[in-house]
């Protein structure tokens, strides 16, 4: 897809159309599935009430507001630019730490493994369990 402001004008009243109707089609969906598995399982296991078409809906929406928040974005174009940018930041900035952490190993941290591992270190007592 190009960007939005590319499009030709007829072009982008089908794009808005169309997404209403998907829109329209995808709640509708979604009220007849939760409607379908409610009424499958809540009475027979619960001994709850069969719920409507838009009972379904309002659960729907009422789980979205409740887990999902509204909306499906901050509808800001460039916020998947910007994330990428703050990724490679995070990345650039954890290859660095590893640097550090590599040069760290080398000069001290596998010398005071080695030592701890082979039990040389004075301030380890070592206790041995005897199994029955």
């Amino acid at each position: 897809m190009g960007h939005w402001k590319t499009y030709h004008p007829a072009k982008k009243i089908v794009m808005i159309i169309g997404g209403i109707i998907a829109g329209i089609g995808i709640v509708a969906l979604i009220g007849f599935v939760i409607m379908w598995l409610w009424n499958g399982l809540m009475p027979k296991l619960f001994g709850l009430t069969v719920i409507t078409y838009w009972q379904g809906v309002g659960l729907a929406l009422l789980g979205r507001l409740l887990f999902g928040g509204i909306g499906g974005g901050n509808g800001d174009s460039g916020s998947k630019h910007k994330k990428r940018q703050k990724m490679s930041h995070c990345e650039s900035a954890y290859e660095a730490d590893w640097e550090k952490y590599d040069k760290w190993w080398e000069a001290e941290g596998k010398a005071s493994f080695e030592k701890y591992d082979t039990n040389e270190d004075p301030d380890v007592e070592v206790v041995e369990v005897e199994e029955k």
